[in-house]
C-alpha cells in the first residue's frame, strides 16, 4: 500500500472540501480560498508524484511554493487589520509581506530555470545558491510563517481568541511539520521518505481545525494588537535566524573549498559566529539600544504603559521592606529608561537629605539640607532635572545651583523628586541610559508618575518602621512596670535589715559602714523607682555647659580602667546649652563604648574643637571598628545590641538627643583599625532652648 499516496489523497480532499465553505458564502475571504485551492492542489500533485513513483515534479514544487505565498499573504492580511496601527509598523509589515511574496517568485523562478536550462542554476555566489536552494529555502518560509502565526495568536485581543486559536493550531502544526522536514532535508542533503509521507496526513489533520476558525470568524474580522515586546522578540528571533542561515551558508562554502583543512575551518568558523550571536542576544546595551529604536519608529508612543507599569509594580512588591525595597524602588524607576544605576537619598533626620543606597552608582555620596536650592526647586517645581541639560542651559532651570557633590557624580543623568501629598521626602538620582533614550516629555512625566508611587511606598515603609519603635517602646514599658515590682520588694529587704541591724552588730565599724552602704542602696533604688513609675515625664533642667570641664569630669570617672583617654581642647572654653546629666550619660556613653571595644595598649583621642557656629568633639579610638553596613543598619537602630545584656537604646538615644540640641553624630570606622565618633552641637549663642523634654535613661 503505497502511504504517501492515500496521505496526500487525503489531504487534497479534506482542503478541497474546506475551499468549498468559501465558495457557499460562508467564508468570503478571497485570500483564504485561494490559499485552500492551492494546497488542495499541490496535495493532489504530490499525491500523483506517489501513485507513478516519480521523485517531486518540478511542477509539484512550484505549487508549493504558491501554496506556501498564499498563506504567508493570508496571516499578513490577518495581522495589518488593526485599528489604529501606527503607519511606520503598517508600512514595514507590508514591506515584508511583498519581500515574502518577490522571494517566492525568485525560488520559482529558479525552478523554472533549471528544468528548462535556459538559466544557469547555480549563479557563482554560494550564500545565493544556499538561500534560494530547496531545504534552506522551505525552512526560511517556514520560520516567517510560524513567526506570523505567533504574532496572530499572541497580540489578538484574549476575548477574540476563540476565534483564531483553532487557525494558529492548525497552521502553526503545518508550519512546524514542514520546519522538521526540510531541517532534517538540510543536514542530511535529502528528503526522508517516511516524513514527507507524513507530511500530507498532518496537513489533512489541520483541516478541521482551520474551519472551525472559518465557521467562527467567516469574514476573518480581528481586533488584533501589536505587543511591543513580542514584537521585539519576533524581531530578534527573525533576525537571529538569518544571521544563522548566513553563517551556514558561509559554512558550506569554507567546507566546499577550504581543501583539507575544510572541516577545521568549518567547525572554528560555526563557532566563532554560534559565540558572536550569543554577544550580540546577551548585549545588555544593544537590546536597550533596539528596543529604543523599535519603540521610536514603529510605535506611536515611546512606551508600552501597561506593560511598563507592571512591570514597575512587580519590581516594587516583590522581596522585604527596609533597604531591599529602596534597592527596588531604584530599579523600578531607572528600568523606564533602560539605566543600570542609581541612588536614593531620604530625609531619616530632621534637618538633611542622606544617602540611604546606591546601585552600581559610583561616588554617589553627599547630603542636602532640607531647605538647600535643590530640595526647594524639587518640592516647588516638581521637576525631573536632566542634569545633562542642565549643564548646557541652565537658564532652563531657572539658574538652579547644584550642590558640588552632584556634580562629582560622574555617571548621574536625572534627578527624580519623591514626593507624597506634595511634600519633598527624598531625591532619586538615576545614571545614564544604556538604550540612549532621549529624554522628552514622555519620559519626564513616566518617570515624575513612576517616582510618586514609589514614594508612596518608600513613605510607607517608613511610617511602618516608626510604628515597630513605638510598639518595641511600649513593650519596653511594660517591661518597666514589672522592675517596678521587683524594687519594690528590694526596698523592703532592705529596709528591714537596716531596721534590725542594731539589734545584731557585734563588730560596730563593720556594721555601721554596712548600714551606710545599704542606706545608699536604698536611697538610689528608690530615687530609680520614682522615675520610672512617674506619670510625669521629667523636666530637662537645661543650661550653659562647658564641655571642657565636662569632659574632663566624664574622663575622670573612668579612672578603673587601664587605658587612659587623651584630652585635648582647641580652645579654653566652649559653652553649649543643654540638660548637664543627660549631655553627661550621652558622652559618657560614647566613650564607654570606645573604652570597651579598645585593648589596653591602644590609644583613644578626644578633642574639642569650635566649627563655624557648632561646637565639635571628636572621640577617636584604636579599637576593632565596623563596617559600613553595621553603621548604616544597626548602630542608631532602637533595641539591637551586640552586647549580651544590653538593652540596644544607648546609640539610638545619644543620637535622638544631640538631634534635639540641633546637632548631628557623624561616624567613620574601618574595621580593625579604629572608629571616629564626630559630634557637632549648636553653641549656646546660637540655639534657641527647648522646654518639656523628657529625661531617659541610657541603658
Amino acid at each position: 500500500m503505497n502511504a504517501a499516496l492515500i496521505s496526500y489523497g487525503f489531504a487534497s480532499v479534506a482542503f478541497a472540501a474546506l475551499s468549498t465553505m468559501a465558495v457557499r458564502g460562508e467564508n468570503r475571504t478571497s485570500v483564504f480560498m485561494a490559499a485552500s485551492l492551492l494546497t488542495a492542489f499541490w496535495a493532489g500533485l504530490a499525491a500523483l508524484d506517489a501513485y507513478y513513483g516519480q521523485p517531486i515534479a518540478p511542477l509539484t514544487a512550484i505549487v508549493e511554493l504558491l501554496r506556501d505565498a498564499a498563506w504567508l499573504y493570508f496571516l499578513f492580511d490577518l495581522v495589518t487589520q488593526r485599528q489604529g496601527m501606527p503607519p511606520k509598523t503598517l508600512f514595514i509589515l507590508r514591506l515584508a509581506r511583498y519581500v515574502a511574496l518577490i522571494y517566492c517568485a525568485l525560488l520559482i523562478i529558479r525552478i523554472m530555470a533549471g528544468v528548462s536550462g535556459i538559466f544557469p542554476v547555480t549563479s557563482g555566489l554560494s550564500i545565493l545558491d544556499t538561500l534560494l536552494g530547496g531545504a534552506v529555502s522551505r525552512v526560511i518560509l517556514a520560520v516567517l510563517g510560524m513567526a506570523l502565526v505567533e504574532q496572530l495568536f499572541r497580540n489578538t485581543r484574549s476575548e477574540d481568541r476563540w476565534s483564531i486559536k483553532y487557525l494558529c493550531f492548525g497552521l502553526g502544526g503545518m508550519l512546524a511539520y514542514d520546519f522538521y522536514l526540510y531541517s532534517d532535508a538540510m543536514l542530511f542533503q535529502h528528503i526522508d521518505a517516511e516524513i514527507w509521507a507524513g507530511r500530507g496526513i498532518v496537513n489533512a489533520l489541520s483541516v478541521p481545525l482551520i474551519a472551525i476558525s472559518a465557521k467562527r470568524n467567516p469574514n476573518w474580522d480581528l481586533r488584533v494588537t501589536v505587543s511591543r515586546r513580542l514584537f521585539f522578540h519576533t524581531a530578534a528571533l527573525l533576525g537571529a535566524g538569518v544571521y544563522l542561515l548566513i553563517m551556514a551558508g558561509a559554512g558550506y562554502y569554507i567546507r566546499t573549498f577550504g581543501g583539507e583543512w575544510s572541516s577545521i575551518l568549518q567547525a572554528a568558523f560555526l563557532f566563532g559566529a554560534f559565540v558572536i550571536l550569543l554577544s550580540i542576544l546577551f548585549s545588555g546595551t544593544l537590546r536597550a539600544r533596539v528596543r529604543v529604536f523599535f519603540s521610536k519608529n514603529f510605535f506611536s508612543y515611546t512606551y508600552d504603559y501597561r506593560d511598563e507599569w507592571l512591570n514597575f509594580t512587580r519590581i516594587l512588591s516583590q522581596g522585604d521592606s527596609g533597604e531591599q525595597l529602596c534597592t527596588r524602588a531604584i530599579q523600578a524607576v531607572a528600568g523606564l529608561v533602560e539605566s543600570p544605576s542609581g541612588a536614593l537619598w531620604l530625609a531619616r533626620e530632621p534637618h538633611r537629605f542622606t544617602r540611604i543606597v546606591s546601585w552600581n552608582l559610583q561616588n554617589a555620596d553627599g547630603e542636602e539640607p532640607v531647605g538647600g536650592a535643590l530640595a526647594e526647586f524639587l518640592t516647588q517645581r516638581e521637576w525631573v532635572i536632566n542634569l545633562d541639560e542642565y549643564r548646557n542651559r541652565p537658564d532652563l532651570y531657572e539658574d538652579l545651583q547644584l550642590p558640588p557633590w552632584l556634580n562629582a557624580i560622574p555617571d548621574a543623568w536625572l534627578v527624580a523628586p519623591l514626593l507624597v501629598r506634595d511634600k519633598l521626602i527624598g531625591f532619586m538620582i538615576i545614571g545614564h541610559s544604556l538604550g540612549k533614550i532621549s529624554f522628552d516629555w514622555e519620559v519626564s512625566d513616566l518617570i515624575k508618575t513612576a517616582a510618586r508611587q514609589a514614594a508612596a511606598n518608600l513613605a510607607q515603609m517608613e511610617a511602618a518602621e516608626a510604628l515597630t519603635v513605638a510598639r518595641q517602646f511600649e513593650s519596653f514599658n511594660r517591661m518597666a512596670a514589672f522592675v517596678v515590682h521587683d524594687l519594690k520588694n528590694l526596698i523592703a529587704q532592705q529596709s528591714l535589715l537596716v531596721s534590725n541591724a542594731d539589734k545584731y552588730k557585734h563588730n560596730p565599724e563593720f556594721v555601721d559602714d554596712m548600714i551606710s552602704t545599704v542606706e545608699s542602696s536604698v536611697t538610689r533604688m528608690d530615687r530609680l523607682l520614682q522615675q520610672l513609675n512617674s506619670s510625669q515625664p521629667a523636666i530637662l533642667a537645661e543650661r550653659k555647659i562647658e564641655l571642657g570641664k565636662l569632659l574632663a569630669e566624664i574622663i575622670g570617672e573612668k579612672h578603673v580602667y587601664r587605658l587612659k583617654p587623651a584630652l585635648q581642647l582647641d580652645e579654653a572654653s566652649i559653652e553649649v546649652g543643654a540638660d548637664h546629666e543627660r549631655l553627661k550619660r550621652v558622652l559618657g556613653h560614647i566613650l564607654q563604648n570606645a573604652l570597651e571595644a579598645t585593648p589596653y595598649d591602644g590609644r583613644i583621642e578626644i578633642r574639642l574643637s569650635r566649627k563655624e557656629n557648632d561646637a565639635v568633639i571628636e572621640i577617636a579610638d584604636s579599637g576593632c571598628g565596623m563596617d559600613s553596613v553595621f553603621i548604616r543598619e544597626r548602630l542608631f537602630r532602637p533595641f539591637d545590641s551586640t552586647k549580651g545584656s544590653g538593652m540596644g537604646i544607648g546609640a539610638y538615644e545619644c543620637r535622638e538627643y544631640i538631634l534635639e540640641l540641633g546637632g548631628k553624630i557623624d561616624v567613620t570606622s574601618t574595621l580593625g583599625q579604629g572608629t571616629t565618633f564626630d559630634i557637632h552641637i549648636p553653641l549656646a549663642t546660637t540655639r534657641q532652648p527647648i522646654s518639656n523634654q523628657m529625661q531617659g535613661e541610657i541603658a
